[in-house]
């Protein structure tokens, strides 16, 4: 749970370019790519992901504009814009309208009382828990995957370094 918003600044700052790396790895074509029949589709996920920054602002009571994942999802394009967009605001709303006080401040979310400082750590946690499903859809839709917490495959072997299994 953040304790400070600049912990929080400094997370989210890696979190959302890792997002973005992960967003622009796509392909229109690779959208459609599902885990099997009846699964969450890799356009889903990722529409699902920049939906998310509104909406759980919007929870924590910061009212950030942006998209929903209701809303239709458009072109891979429109979605990296929309997440560009919403990741800026939803900073820029969290560093202005709450101090390091308020983090410990318990909020109504999803019926139960969170901390906001806990509700940070649940925006970021739930991006990284969808981007690695995303990854497994890459790989099935045959694109290069790029590295978050540590390089990719394909990063290990540009560095001539053995792929690790």
């Amino acid at each position: 749970m953040y304790r400070t918003l600049d912990d929080f600044k400094t997370a989210w700052g890696y979190e959302s370019e890792s997002t973005l790396k992960v967003l622009r790895a796509l392909t229109d074509q690779s959208l459609g790519q599902a885990v099997g029949p009846g699964g969450r589709t890799l356009g889903r996920l990722a529409w699902h992901v920049v939906g998310a920054v509104a909406e759980m602002g919007e929870h924590m009571g910061l009212e950030v504009p942006g998209a929903r994942d209701t809303d239709p999802q458009p072109s891979l394009a429109e979605m990296v814009r929309q997440y560009e967009s919403a990741s800026a605001r939803f900073i820029e709303a969290v560093t202005t309208r709450w101090t390091d006080a308020m983090l410990l401040e318990r909020i109504p979310m999803y019926g139960e009382q969170w901390p906001r400082g806990g509700a940070l750590t649940a925006l970021v946690m739930h991006q990284a828990h969808h981007r690695g499903q995303m990854t497994v859809l890459m790989r099935q839709a045959g694109l290069k995957v790029p590295g978050i917490y540590g390089p990719a495959a394909e990063e290990w072997a540009a560095m001539n370094m053995p792929v690790q299994p």
